[in-house]
């Protein structure tokens, strides 16, 4: 955002979740902006409430001085640290829990394939022996990921597009994606997507942001 709209707007995360067969899911997070929000920002739900979508994409939105201590470390836990930034997770129990608890921070959605590719091109790289490395040479990702079998960029693709078996392990060895600000900006408002806000669900709108971010 400009920065005439930071001061008047809080800051945090955005998140993706991609599901595959046999009900195994995973999670992209990634950090936007929102107004501010006291403590959690609502009743706490059951984790079975929370829709588990074949792909989902969060953000969030609030200053860390007015962000409740225990919603800032869970939001630190999944890796949203800065404003715009995201990360891959597999959506587990514990993870959905977490998010449910940071829901009114966050929005989310089911990236598409093109997406998931375009961000981690575009967005990604990998972090070896405590560094930062970008991922223009085959040699380091063999050097960090080969035991698993992957390989070079294409490989990491594949495997979080289809939450494969070394999914962890990439998710471990990749950093966050520093994601632009959205074109045209956010909506500013705390109330949930399908109420006009820009926390919740997207469904596949959530692409649509990606866009704009990415």
């Amino acid at each position: 955002m400009a920065e005439g709209e930071t001061k008047a707007m809080a800051y945090i995360p955005e998140v993706i979740l991609k599901k595959r067969k046999h009900k195994e899911e995973s999670l992209a997070l990634t950090r936007k902006t929102q107004l501010e929000f006291g403590k959690y920002g609502g009743k706490k739900r059951k984790v079975e409430d929370i829709k588990r979508p074949e792909q989902f994409l969060r953000s969030s939105e609030t200053s860390k001085n007015d962000m409740h201590p225990k919603t800032r470390k869970i939001l630190y836990n999944l890796k949203l640290r800065r404003i715009f930034h995201g990360v891959f997770m597999k959506a587990t129990a514990g993870v959905l829990e977490m998010l449910q608890r940071v829901e009114p921070y966050v929005t989310f959605g089911y990236p598409n394939p093109k997406n998931v590719s375009e961000l981690i091109y575009k967005k990604g790289y990998g972090m070896l022996n405590k560094q930062r490395v970008p991922l223009i040479d085959n040699t380091i990702i063999e050097q960090a990921l080969g035991k698993h079998g992957i390989l070079c960029l294409e490989d990491i693709v594949h495997e979080i597009a289809n939450v494969g078996p070394h999914f962890k392990e990439i998710t471990n060895f990749l950093g966050p994606f520093a994601l632009s600000k959205p074109k045209g900006g956010l909506q500013g408002k705390r109330a949930s997507y399908k109420d006009g806000g820009d926390t919740g669900n997207r469904e596949d709108e959530i692409n649509d942001l990606i866009d704009k971010m990415n």
